[in-house]
């Protein structure tokens, strides 16, 4: 079973340390302590909080999708040509890259500040972890 040490945990959530310590110490984030005395936070766990505190901006959109992964961000930089462009929009923690036709952009009325929605529909995802397989 995975365990992350503070540190580790920190920047999975995107927050400080001090933070992580501080959710450990008021018991929101259950640790333990591992084989060198260090506090740790198993991975199982680790998630269930990530996921809990995790809140997405609404998608302001009335449109009905059978897409699933809806991200509310800002537009960030716009790279254009004559036929396509290079969207990047800040969705909360994530950075969001999409390609489309210039044309879509001005359509759109996309400029840097905009409010977007990417909307991600795949049917391949791709997971990968650090250090190859185990």
């Amino acid at each position: 079973m995975p365990q992350f040490r503070i540190a580790e945990a920190a920047r999975l959530l995107g927050v400080s340390d001090d933070t992580v310590r501080r959710w450990v110490d008021a018991g929101t984030l259950p640790a333990e302590v591992d084989a060198s005395n260090r506090k740790v936070i198993d991975g199982a766990r680790l998630a269930e909080f990530a996921r809990a505190q995790a809140h997405a901006a609404p998608d302001p959109s009335p449109v009905g999708r059978s897409a699933r992964n809806h991200l509310v961000g800002l537009v960030t930089e716009i790279i254009s040509d004559r036929v396509m462009s290079q969207v990047e929009l800040q969705c909360g923690p994530h950075r969001v890259v999409s390609l489309m036709s210039t044309e879509a952009v001005k359509e759109l009325g996309l400029q840097p500040g905009s409010m977007a929605v990417a909307v991600i529909k795949s049917t391949h995802v791709v997971v990968e972890t650090p250090g190859g397989a185990r």
